[in-house]
């Protein structure tokens, strides 16, 4: 069986930026917030599957009910979350919708 990594997508080229750039994500959420948000971006990329990330809990990651019912989140620094969803019926995409606060 050969292991798949999850393939990541952005919303926007500035989501794009910040997931890439540590410089970028630095200059615009502090260092702290940087640091975390390249790790979950990390965690996502090794991960074979959203499930995966669910099932060992990284970086808290659930799915969300209401009207954010087809997204799912990661923390980041309190408040903050990493909120992304499937591509599609691509199983191996995700898309980084936004780093919010949700609450």
């Amino acid at each position: 069986m050969r292991w798949t990594s999850l393939e990541i997508t952005y919303r926007t080229k500035k989501l794009d930026s910040i997931c890439n750039n540590f410089g970028i994500a630095r200059k615009i959420h502090g260092q702290n917030m940087a640091e975390i948000i390249h790790q979950r971006i990390n965690e996502i990329r090794s991960a074979d599957s959203i499930e995966f990330l669910i099932q060992f809990s990284l970086g808290r990651c659930h799915r969300l009910r209401g009207d954010k019912k087809d997204l799912y989140a990661m923390d980041l620094i309190h408040p903050h979350r990493l909120l992304f969803s499937k591509v599609g019926a691509i199983i191996y995409c995700v898309r980084i919708e936004a780093i919010e606060d949700y609450h």
